[in-house]
Formats: structure tokens, C-alpha cells, sequence
């Protein structure tokens, strides 16, 4: 929903705008601002804030940070995991079975 809203502010400002955006890029301006600046006094709050950002019943899920890395490297091993080629020799000796050659 768009609130439409008179907002008064000073002409060298409003030029300013105007050669960054444009006339018709005014609003959208505005509002991204509008948004950045919200977004960073929130952010100022939280840092300036005494309270944990981090609260580990708001994160059942935690692990250990070694527990996290094993548990990781274990599933992408598995991911990984490639059928083991037998070995030039070994592929040498079938050849010859197969062939039902005499050993050299």
C-alpha cells in the first residue's frame, strides 16, 4: 500500500536529487533512503544495545564448532565418495584372465 505524503524540503536539496535521478525518480529516491536510513538506525540500536544478539534458545539446532566441521566433513565425504579404479597393474592382470593369456 502507497501513503501519499507532503514533505517539504529545501531547493538545493531537491536539485541535488534531481541531478542524481532526476524529476520522476524523486519518490523512489526518497523511499530507498528513507529505507537505508531505517534500516541503519535499527542496526545502531542492536550494536549499542547490551543485550546478546545471539541467544542459544533461539537456536535449538547449535553445535560445537568441531561437532559442525565433523558432521560437515562426514556428509561430504559421503557426497564425494567415487568408486575406487583398481590400479594399472591390477587392470593389467584381469586383461590377461580374460584373455586367458600366459603370464610374461
Amino acid at each position: 500500500m502507497i501513503h501519499r505524503a507532503h514533505v517539504l524540503l529545501p531547493e538545493d536539496l531537491v536539485r541535488e536529487i534531481d541531478a542524481i535521478v532526476g524529476p520522476r525518480g524523486r519518490s523512489a529516491f526518497l523511499v530507498e533512503t528513507a529505507r537505508n536510513e531505517i534500516r541503519r538506525q535499527r542496526l545502531l540500536k542492536v550494536l549499542e544495545s547490551n543485550e546478546p544478539a545471539w541467544k542459544a534458545e533461539n537456536h535449538a539446532d547449535s553445535t560445537d564448532s568441531a561437532t559442525w566441521v565433523k558432521n560437515l566433513r562426514n556428509e561430504s565425504e559421503g557426497r564425494l565418495a567415487f568408486p575406487k579404479e583398481p590400479s594399472r597393474e591390477n587392470r593389467k592382470i584381469k586383461r590377461k584372465r580374460r584373455l586367458n593369456a600366459p603370464d610374461a
